[in-house]
């Protein structure tokens, strides 16, 4: 998905949803980690974290406690609308909220001590410009065989027919081009399994797993069928690919 592509999805999605999965009925098995547990194992109280395409802010409102101050950028305003209605519904004071393109942090130099990236796109230049030696970088992506069965279903979807790993190796090599000395990479591929069709409807409306969801003549009959073949006790088969990238400047 494309910059602006990305950008009008997810104004969409943003006023009505945020990054608000909670009522998603599903269950997971082979989870290896919990992106924002593994942020908050870096993070120390004294220090500034900068999350991108923070979304709804959900997940870095929860974590604020762990750091002095956190600041909040999306790309998307209709994101950046429900963030900032977050914020006031919460008690927290630490957090800042701004609609920002992360290919230009317009941030000073070595100003963050770590910076996080879930699920959006990144700029590793512009990363190392505002991260402090021997800061932190964390990214949590999408690999390329995430929701494989759903996509071949459907025979589009997100990075559908490109490589698995491509995605990785490029900001791998980026974030090394970029500066950063010790970059590690985790890998993880877990089922899901969603307890009713209404759930997969929501995750399909609300992500950008299957482009234009609803909009195609048969996108109804297709997942009809993909239910009827992909269901069994625990609910309705899929993966959840993603891999990890912790990287020090």
């Amino acid at each position: 998905m494309n910059e602006l592509k990305y950008q009008d999805f997810y104004d969409i999605v943003g006023k009505e949803n945020g990054w608000d999965f909670s009522k998603l009925k599903c269950t997971s098995e082979g989870v290896k980690w919990n992106f924002y547990d593994e942020v908050m194992k870096k993070c120390k109280s004294s220090e500034i974290l900068l999350d991108i395409g923070t979304g709804g802010g959900e997940s870095v409102l929860k974590i604020s406690s762990s750091v002095y101050f956190v600041v909040g950028i999306d790309i998307s305003s209709g994101m950046m609308e429900t963030a900032q209605s977050n914020l006031r519904k919460s008690n927290v004071s630490n957090v800042r909220f701004c609609q920002l393109d992360s290919d230009d942090l317009q941030f000073p130099v070595g100003f963050f001590d770590i910076v996080s990236c879930r699920h959006a796109p990144f700029n590793s230049i512009e990363i190392s410009k505002v991260l402090k030696k021997d800061g932190i970088f964390l990214t949590q992506q999408v690999s390329e065989g995430d929701k494989l069965n759903l996509k071949t279903a459907f025979g589009r979807g997100q990075s559908f027919g490109e490589e698995d790993g491509t995605l990785k190796e490029r900001y791998v090599q980026e974030l090394k081009e970029a500066g950063f000395s010790n970059v590690q990479t985790f890998d993880e591929n877990a089922f899901v399994y969603y307890e009713r069709p209404e759930d997969l409807i929501f995750l399909l409306k609300h992500t950008p797993i299957i482009p234009r969801f609803g909009e195609e003549k048969q996108d109804l009959d297709i997942l009809r069928s993909f239910i009827e073949k992909n269901s069994n006790s625990k609910g309705i088969y899929s993966n959840s690919k993603r891999f990890l990238i912790i990287a020090t400047k």
